[in-house]
């Protein structure tokens, strides 16, 4: 009876084989792996931040797992089912540039109006500077403050205190630091 759910349907597999980048034996284990931390088969946001912080352990990464669970939570209903944490994870480890592009697009655009405004660069990138020290390298040593003024200063080309998607992608592409803190390359 236990065994039941243990495996993915076939035709689930194949899906998800088809909108990962991830193999079939890839996507069984991750199953496996997943079903034995989460037995319900859902991830809440505090669970998933309890797991995105032991990445981290010098740092605090619970604010900054909050951005990427909200991206990775498809339906917005508060969990994640396996097939969000899977694609979410795809996108993450093994997404062409353009899918990490607008992947970090949606971090940034708290609020989903398909703009990227200065304080919501600014609450993720001060949840990005509690991670981990290790990115001051990449950051410049600025504040979140100085590297929201500079990212807005080099990217907002119609200057109306709002980034789109186009000018986002086109503004981290020209950028190699951007590039490297977005781990993209």
């Amino acid at each position: 009876m236990g065994k039941r759910h243990s495996k993915l349907a076939p035709r689930t597999l194949a899906e998800l084989r088809d909108q990962t980048n991830f193999t079939v034996e890839e996507i069984q284990d991750w199953y496996k792996e997943f079903k034995s931390k989460w037995p319900k088969g859902v991830l809440t946001s505090e669970e998933f931040k309890k797991e995105y912080s032991t990445f981290f352990p010098l740092g605090d990464a619970s604010e900054f797992a909050k951005h990427v669970f909200r991206v990775f939570d498809q339906n917005a209903d508060g969990k994640l089912d396996f097939r969000e944490f899977v694609c979410g994870f795809s996108i993450v480890l093994r997404g062409r540039m353009e899918d990490k592009l607008k992947f970090s697009f949606q971090m940034y655009d708290i609020n989903g109006n398909g703009f990227i405004s200065r304080e919501e660069m600014l609450e993720v990138l001060a949840a990005m500077y509690k991670v981990e020290s290790s990115l001051s390298n990449v950051l410049d040593r600025e504040d979140p403050e100085e590297r929201t003024d500079s990212i807005f200063n080099q990217m907002d080309l119609n200057c109306d205190d709002k980034l789109s998607l186009e000018e986002f992608i086109e503004g981290v592409k020209k950028d190699p630091r951007l590039v490297k803190l977005m781990d993209i390359s």
